[in-house]
Formats: structure tokens, C-alpha cells, sequence
């Protein structure tokens, strides 16, 4: 099952030493959460107000597009609160130039988030429901192949932790679901694409990611029966993750800060870990 590796980074600019930044490399890209225990991101008294779970609207997530520096999923168009969850991104960048740097020439910074709904009894749809077990695929933003790092930050006030259920192997999964996946239609991701539904080409390996996603979560007796265990991550905590690697599922917790990063697997030190390779193994073809 998924390993935790904890690290002793306490500021987000921390020079990182070559066994840390070693540790942590072979750690994600093995399949291991790297659990920063001590690395709290602190809001200011003027920041404090913004943990009020109404100013994301209608949804779980106030988030930054770091292509224009718009804030989305917001009733609060306030400067101080984009100011806020950009600050978070600034501080992502800088602790991945320090602990991972053999990614920086290849890393590509994708959206901030900032959490402030609670997780436990959110009513939303089977597909959309991340208390169950999944890896990520997104439906309208493939990444042909692309992989997925995530960092995470718990920066509930009352003390309250992040709950996850961690999963088998991501090759565990793709096995366990190989008999039933099927290729793509032909002609397919042209379609999607032109009709805007996806931002750009669905490759054959976003398609059998999505039919993972969305198998594991459809799937009762995987979610009940799948080797897993439960970790709590703690407020003032942080942890990194491939989560297009590593079956997870958030069950409970609020107020949580996550950056996302996208990474070409020719930026990876050990491309034959990704999800897009193993498929490629397990499917013996090619997935462009």
C-alpha cells in the first residue's frame, strides 16, 4: 500500500539537502506520499476572515488561474483574497525549487485552490465524490500523459486533520481493472475537442485514465474491499503527491490549500514509474 515519507522542512524556502532532495524524488516517483509534518503556511489577521466556508460559491474550491491571475469560485472578489491564495503559489514554487530541482526546467504550474468546505457529507455526484478511492483524470483537461503533482496544506484553525484512505499501487489498479477497459473510439478526440468539451486532444491514454477514475469510483465492493489504510494529516502540515499515481480519496477536513503542478514524463527521473507507461506495458501499445 501507499508509504508515507516525512521530511524535516519547516520553511517553504528551506535549502534542501542532496539526500532530501534524493528522498523525496524517489519517494513520489515510487508511489509515496512525502509528508512535510512541520511546513505550515500562517494567514495573517487579515486573512483569518476568508476560512468562511460561504465565499466559495457553490462549490468546494476558490481557485487562482495562473494564466491570467483571475480568482474563480469565489463571492468575494476582494484583492486581499487572491492576494492570499497567491501568496500559497508563491510559496509552492519556491519549496519545489528547493527539494525537487531536477523538475524545475520541465514543471508546469497549473491552478491554486483553496478549500474552505468541509469535506464529510458533501452532496454531490457518484463521478465527483472524492471520498472514494480514485487516481486523477480530468474529464475536460487531458494531459496526454503529463503526470499530476499536487501539494496540499491543512490549515484548519480548530485543529481539526485531513482524513484520506490511501490505496493499493497504481499498477495494483490498473490490473485489477485491465479486463474491462476498452480502447477509444476512433475519431473520437477530434470530436471532443472541436465541440469544446475537451481543451485539447484527449489522447488514448487520458481515455483509459478517465474509465480508472471512473471505474474505481462506481465501484461499491472495490471501494469497501481494496487494500487501504487512513491518514491524517494535520493542520500545519503539508504533503506532496501524484495523485494521477496514487489511489486516494479525501474523507473528511476543511480549510485545506492545494497547487498543482504538471510535469512531462521526460522531466521525471524514472519515467517507467508513471501511470502512462505502465498502461503502456500492461496494454503492450502505445498510448499518444
Amino acid at each position: 500500500m501507499t508509504e508515507i515519507v516525512s521530511l524535516p522542512i519547516e520553511h517553504w524556502d528551506q535549502a534542501c539537502s542532496p539526500q532530501q532532495q534524493d528522498t523525496a524524488l524517489q519517494a513520489l516517483e515510487g508511489g509515496s506520499v512525502v509528508l512535510l509534518p512541520h511546513l505550515a503556511f500562517p494567514l495573517d489577521d487579515t486573512e483569518l476572515r476568508f476560512l468562511d466556508p460561504s465565499l466559495a460559491d457553490a462549490g468546494k474550491n476558490i481557485s487562482l488561474n495562473p494564466a491570467n491571475g483571475t480568482l474563480q469560485g469565489s463571492r468575494d472578489s476582494l484583492e486581499p483574497l487572491r492576494g492570499m491564495v497567491e501568496r500559497y503559489a508563491q510559496s509552492s514554487a519556491s519549496l519545489l525549487r528547493q527539494l525537487l530541482p531536477s523538475y524545475v526546467p520541465a514543471i508546469q504550474t497549473g491552478r491554486t485552490s483553496f478549500r474552505p468546505v468541509e469535506v464529510e457529507g458533501r452532496t454531490t455526484s457518484w463521478r465527483k465524490d472524492d471520498t472514494r478511492l480514485h487516481v486523477d483524470s480530468f474529464p475536460s483537461s487531458p494531459t496526454q500523459g503529463k503526470r499530476i503533482l499536487r501539494l496540499f496544506t491543512n490549515v484548519n484553525p480548530e485543529g481539526r486533520p485531513r482524513t484520506w484512505r490511501l490505496g493499493e499501487s497504481f499498477e495494483g489498479v490498473a490490473r485489477h481493472y485491465l479486463p474491462s477497459l476498452h480502447r477509444p473510439v476512433w475519431g473520437s478526440s477530434a470530436v471532443l475537442q472541436a465541440l469544446g468539451i475537451t481543451k485539447s486532444k484527449r489522447s488514448a491514454y487520458d481515455h483509459f485514465m478517465l474509465q480508472l477514475h471512473d471505474q474505481m469510483k462506481a465501484d461499491a465492493s472495490y471501494q469497501a474491499k481494496a487494500p487501504q489504510h487512513t491518514q491524517q494529516f494535520v493542520p500545519g502540515s503539508s504533503w506532496l503527491v501524484y495523485t494521477d499515481q496514487v489511489s486516494h480519496a479525501a474523507m473528511a477536513g476543511q480549510h485545506l490549500f492545494e497547487q498543482t503542478f504538471y510535469l512531462p514524463i521526460d522531466g521525471m527521473s524514472d519515467a517507467a514509474t508513471s501511470p502512462l507507461r505502465v498502461l503502456e506495458r500492461l496494454l503492450r501499445r502505445t498510448l499518444v
